[in-house]
């Protein structure tokens, strides 16, 4: 498939999604936010594809936010419709992909940035990040997951600090408040994600979907126990479950089929 704001990059279990619009810092409008669901889409039915790691080009941003001459003269419907189809898209279809994926965040991932960076399984920086949602001091609010997102990552009063003052944060602090998990060089970044995507592919890919839907539930409304007895219970009939425990009782590396 062919893409004009992205590039993707298929390497044995990996694959990697850049968002390629330099220019603009690789500012999110309505053409990458559908070519974003596309190229996700099609790597979760490639069952190759073990791990997705979303980055941004170049050394400046990962995301720098949404882009804002596409929506400045909306009005009330048409900005709560963009929300709407931009969180059902994009950003709650990352979130419950299963297929992990890894944001690798080189560089300023603000607002919507943020947020997609948010929506990812988990998240690794570069030294240089600077990540933030600034929506307040545009007189508007977070409207990609944002406001829920953040306080589950840090707290609900660090989380209400940094949208009220509409501050940026560096990687250290970041790294702090547990919004991401590792900052790394800039031209480490990649290779660290891969290191940890390599570590991820080896293990059952159908036991960890259900694992992100079962870590999911706890945060939406509904019982996250109850989820994961009912995933637990799946997973007992699955080939994955039956080569596991065979490898192990045998001594020997499992080869899950993803079945």
């Amino acid at each position: 498939m062919n893409y004009d704001t992205i590039l993707v990059e298929e390497k044995k279990a990996i694959g990697t999604i850049t968002i390629n619009r330099p220019k603009k810092l690789n500012a999110l409008n309505r053409q990458t936010i559908q070519e974003l669901h596309d190229a996700f889409e099609a790597l979760e039915t490639n069952k190759a594809i073990k791990v997705i790691i979303l980055t941004g080009s170049g050394e400046k941003a990962f995301v720098a936010g949404a882009d804002i001459s596409e929506f400045a003269d909306f009005t009330v419907e048409e900005g709560g419709k963009l929300a709407a189809e931009g969180q059902k898209l994009l950003f709650d279809f990352v979130e419950n992909l299963k297929t992990p994926v890894i944001a690798a965040i080189n560089g300023f991932a603000l607002g919507g940035g943020l947020e997609l960076a948010m929506a990812c399984h988990f998240r690794i920086a570069s030294d240089n990040a600077r990540v933030g949602l600034p929506e307040v001091s545009l007189g508007v609010i977070p409207g990609y997951g944002g406001t829920q997102r953040l306080p589950q990552l840090i707290g609900k009063g660090r989380a209400m600090e940094l949208i009220m003052t509409a501050s940026m944060i560096d990687a250290e602090r970041a790294l702090n408040y547990g919004l991401v998990n590792h900052v790394t060089s800039q031209e480490n970044l990649v290779s660290l994600c891969e290191d940890l995507a390599n570590k991820i592919s080896k293990n059952s890919p159908v036991a960890i979907g259900y694992a992100i839907k079962a870590v999911n539930a706890g945060f939406k409304n509904t019982d996250g126990y109850s989820a994961e007895i009912k995933a637990f219970g799946k997973c007992f009939g699955t080939s994955d479950f039956k080569e596991g425990t065979t490898a192990f009782l045998n001594k020997r590396t499992a080869d899950f089929p993803g079945e």
